[in-house]
């Protein structure tokens, strides 16, 4: 994979720190705005990414690209996906991928259009914990209760008393706990469980935007219980309740460390399947197979599990306004 990125965030940052262990991804490109051109040529001398575009087309149509990892604020995620598309480019997105549903299905058809793969970028559902928790639910089942945590605060969410409004913070810019945390526990919850019955988002509202909350799903025979929060601190601990047993984790519901299974008749075993210390490196290395080999199929799966986490984001923010 030669990869191109647009933006040099966080999370770019964070990505490149553990991009030199991912096998078979070449690092050709990157582009930000002009005010951060400083930032991507350090990043560049830094990691050896060879070209540096203070223009997103430019990127995109570098023969050098097959890959365009779309790293900007969310409310641009679309425009950005679909140019590179446009110039038969695959695709990683962020999370969250869209703003919309619609918008997603748009992209799909394009893409297929194009011959070309999108994926969206999630950390947790690619980690072997993840697909090792996955088999372990059968063990301690029927499930009746979820509880997943995602509170972390927010290294932006003083500034953020104090008026300084970051896009993560801005409802404007898709930002929100909904959409910065609480899409890791909703991604997990769908791809152990499947899509609800029932959505509900109760959430502690701030300048409009909100800083923390409770999402409800709603499952015939069990209840999900999804908790994130940038304004608040604690060490965060995740349950899968069944009748035989329970699965807990402590810490971020987007690296899942290590688990437990303690089961009823006193049996507790710990696991740690996971093969890279940081979360990114086992997602991007499935998406280097996914795209080097152009699996479709996977791809399609992928699609299919992001376009139904996207149905409960909806109807999550639909449930803020009937209240």
């Amino acid at each position: 994979m030669k990869l191109g990125i647009v933006g040099s965030g966080k999370i770019v940052h964070d990505f490149l720190t553990t991009a030199a262990k991912i096998e078979h991804l070449e690092l050709t490109a990157i582009s930000t705005t002009k005010r951060s051109q400083h930032i991507a040529a350090d990043l560049a001398k830094q990691y050896g990414i060879k070209e540096v575009f203070a223009d997103n087309d430019q990127l995109c149509h570098d023969d050098n690209v097959d890959t365009v990892y779309v790293a900007v604020p969310n409310s641009l995620h679309y425009e950005v996906v679909k140019k590179a598309i446009a110039a038969g480019k695959n695709v990683i997105c962020e999370k969250p991928y869209v703003e919309t549903v619609a918008q997603a299905k748009e992209l799909k058809q394009l893409a297929d259009r194009n011959n070309v793969i999108i994926v969206e970028a999630i950390t947790n559902i690619h980690l072997p914990n993840y697909k090792a928790i996955k088999r372990q639910v059968a063990e301690i089942a029927p499930i009746h209760i979820i509880s997943l945590n995602y509170t972390q605060y927010s290294s932006r969410y003083d500034d953020f008393l104090q008026g300084k409004i970051a896009p993560v913070f801005d409802p404007a810019k898709d930002g929100g706990t909904l959409m910065d945390l609480n899409i890791y526990n909703i991604h997990l919850c769908i791809g152990l469980f499947g899509e609800p019955e029932k959505v509900q988002y109760y959430p502690v509202m701030q300048k409009q935007i909100d800083t923390s909350g409770i999402l409800n799903l709603v499952y015939p025979d069990k209840q999900a219980v999804l908790i994130a929060a940038k304004d608040s601190y604690t060490t965060p601990r995740s349950f899968i309740e069944g009748e035989k047993g329970t699965i807990y984790f402590d810490g971020s519901t987007g690296v899942i460390a290590n688990f437990t299974v303690e089961h009823k008749d006193g049996d507790n075993s710990e696991f740690n399947f996971n093969e890279f210390d940081h979360r990114m490196a086992s997602e991007f290395t499935d998406f280097v197979k996914i795209i080097d080999s152009h699996d479709v199929q996977k791809a399609n799966e992928l699609y299919n599990h992001s376009v139904t986490v996207m149905a409960v984001l909806a109807k999550a923010k639909e449930s803020v306004s009937n209240q």
